[in-house]
């Protein structure tokens, strides 16, 4: 059985060539984008109940010897003040005589009645000066206790005060041997201060005032 022979395919048998290859037709169609499918949704993981670091923790360490040194010298200072202030107080009406006559040597010719008032008014300046000395030293005393800042500046500022409240207990208070002990307790407050003062500047104490609280890793 003998295949039909096409028109092309008997010219191109007459010209002698080849008969030509079919040609394949392209498709235009484009397959439709498909979207990946969703990740799988991973819950979050939980944290540990137990941290591996521990929460800082407040602790009470104790002071240096600096420290301690430094609230020691101020405590006898602060007894001394007060010693001075009790003694003042019991020999004042002793010491009131001598008061007027140096009121009536700087200025005589007055009525007794001056004199006494300018008394009373000098013994209470100078006692009311020694009061008010103690207790700003009580309240630096118990801020250095809490680390406050500027506490040494402050006591510095107060030996001025002090220094004065010394010399005018000197010269207008501190008569006859009465008034010695007076002076040797007013001396001491002021040289316990002093040390106390120059105490809280060594490294030790310096760095206990600067750290201000005392922290440690874990439980107290």
């Amino acid at each position: 059985m003998t295949r039909p022979q096409t028109p092309t395919s008997d010219l191109a048998t007459k010209q002698g060539g080849a008969a030509p290859r079919p040609v394949a037709r392209t498709s235009s169609y484009v397959p439709p984008l498909v979207a990946p499918p969703p990740e799988p949704h991973v819950a979050p993981t939980r944290p540990p109940l137990a941290q591996k670091t521990p929460a800082p923790v407040l602790v009470k360490v104790a002071p240096p010897l600096s420290v301690r040194l430094v609230q020691l010298a101020w405590v006898i200072s602060l007894l001394g003040g007060a010693a001075s202030i009790v003694y003042a107080f019991v020999i004042r009406l002793q010491q009131l005589p001598a008061m007027e006559k140096l009121a009536k040597s700087v200025q005589p010719g007055r009525a007794h009645a001056t004199y006494e008032s300018a008394a009373q008014i000098l013994f209470w300046c100078v006692f009311g000066g020694m009061v008010v000395v103690v207790l700003a030293q009580i309240a630096l005393f118990v801020s250095f206790g809490n680390r406050r800042p500027n506490v040494r500046w402050w006591l510095f500022a107060t030996l001025f005060l002090q220094g004065i409240v010394l010399i005018f207990a000197h010269e207008f208070l501190a008569f006859g041997d009465r008034g010695r002990p007076l002076e040797l307790l007013l001396a001491g407050q002021y040289a316990f201060v002093v040390l106390a003062l120059l105490l809280s500047l060594l490294p030790p104490a310096l760095r206990w005032s600067a750290r201000r609280y005392d922290i440690r890793r874990g439980e107290a």
